[in-house]
């Protein structure tokens, strides 16, 4: 696995970004602020109208526009404030993922209001994990998820508008300094290395069987990170397995595919299943909770949904059982994703259910559905790769002893 680590480093600077044309007083006080606790700063100007600030810009905004495929006078032609904010966050991410590469960046800041945060989320999905981001921002208590994606982007509340200095603002920018600042100096502590990382998928009805596998690999002396296949659990699973993170892929719970495949609210997006393939990297894959696509409150569900068989797991989740068809299409789903990989793979299937509350006297128990989607599987998914079916649960300690067993074969 890569090193998680962001050590300080003199020739490291802290990113400013930002629309330095409407912000200017506040970018001006933030700068002053970084500098202050002795860090350095490079900055990028995305604001599309003259600027006029007492710092210097390294990265003016018509550069940007240029790395965006515009030219500035373009954008401002065009009167399309949404244009604008696209084209000046595009710009900004390509300076930044060379900045990345040459290894200048130790922490990010960007603050705004609607665009402004907009820009600085986009620009930011081009730093790795481990060096911290932070927007100071009109938004960060509405649901910016889509736009903070799966990355390590801590949101601050501006309380008051970014526009121009008052008591508030100034004492918040000053926090926002001081915070990025401070997490931009973190250290971790070396330990002993581990003999490699695995990425485990768990949710709530996979709980059991995951706690046993993390607590196996952890005595065979690799360290396990688990994530909670919720939707932004398993697009981050899967940024992190493109970022090189992990050494093998232990996918328990591949529940996500049935919400993208049929409306639920935990999709991971079209691309979930497909990293460890695309990157080589070992995978064992089970049907971990394909027998159920989530909602939140019942009163939320689609109108198509009303007449099925449904199960509050909590009063702001309703699940729906997997039928016949779904368990089909599931089926081609999990052996197309595999059938791509560039590396040692197998699928192990439980066939006494694939979730806690599919077993026997369950309210989820239906054999026969979970029958269409094993069989599927089986015969969709090509020759070379290995398919083991077990009389077992996926929650009996005996099936997470399998799935460690021919993880480490394949290792």
């Amino acid at each position: 696995m890569k090193e998680i680590k962001n050590k300080s480093n003199s020739s490291k600077y802290i990113l400013m970004l930002g629309c330095f044309d409407t912000k200017g007083e506040d970018f001006s006080y933030l700068y002053e602020n970084i500098l202050a606790v002795g860090q350095k700063v490079i900055t990028i100007n995305t604001g599309v109208m003259e600027s006029s600030v007492n710092f210097k810009i390294d990265y003016n905004a018509d550069l940007v526009a240029r790395k965006a495929g515009a030219t500035l006078q373009e954008i401002r032609n065009s009167e399309d404030r949404g244009k604008a904010v696209e084209f000046m966050g595009n710009g900004a991410a390509v300076i930044i993922s060379q900045l990345v590469l040459e290894n200048k960046i130790k922490g990010a800041i960007g603050m705004g209001g609607g665009g402004g945060t907009y820009i600085a989320l986009s620009a930011m999905q081009e730093i790795p994990l481990g060096i911290p981001k932070l927007c100071l921002s009109t938004l960060a208590a509405k649901d910016v998820s889509r736009q903070v994606g799966s990355k390590d982007i801590t949101l601050m509340s501006s309380v008051v508008d970014v526009a121009g200095l008052n008591s508030i603002s100034k004492l918040l920018i000053k926090q926002a300094a001081a915070a990025i600042c401070g997490m931009a100096n973190v250290t971790i502590v070396e330990k002993e290395k581990s003999h490699g990382t695995i990425a485990i998928s768990m949710f709530g009805n996979t709980t059991k069987c995951v706690n046993k596998c993390k607590e196996i690999l952890n005595e065979k002396g690799y360290e396990a990170l688990v994530f909670h296949a919720n939707g932004v659990g398993g697009l981050t699973m899967e940024s992190l397995i493109r970022e090189g993170c992990f050494d093998a892929v232990l996918d328990v719970t591949t529940t996500e595919l049935a919400d993208e495949l049929f409306g639920g609210i935990c999709s991971a997006g079209p691309d979930r299943m497909t990293a460890a393939s695309e990157m080589g990297i070992p995978q064992i894959v089970a049907p971990g909770c394909l027998d159920m696509v989530n909602f939140a409150h019942i009163d939320t569900l689609p109108e198509k949904y009303k007449d099925r068989q449904l199960y509050s797991w909590a009063p702001d989740v309703t699940l729906m059982r997997t039928n016949a068809e779904e368990n089909r299409k599931l089926g081609e789903v999990i052996a197309r994703k595999i059938n791509k990989t560039k590396a040692p793979a197998a699928i192990l299937l439980p066939n006494k259910g694939i979730s806690q509350i599919d077993t026997e006297g369950g309210i989820f128990y239906q054999p026969t559905y979970n029958r269409i989607l094993l069989d599927t599987i089986k015969e969709k998914t090509k020759a070379e790769i290995l398919v083991l079916e077990f009389d077992l649960n996926i929650n009996d300690d005996e099936f997470a002893n399998v799935l460690v067993e021919n993880l480490l074969k394949i290792l």
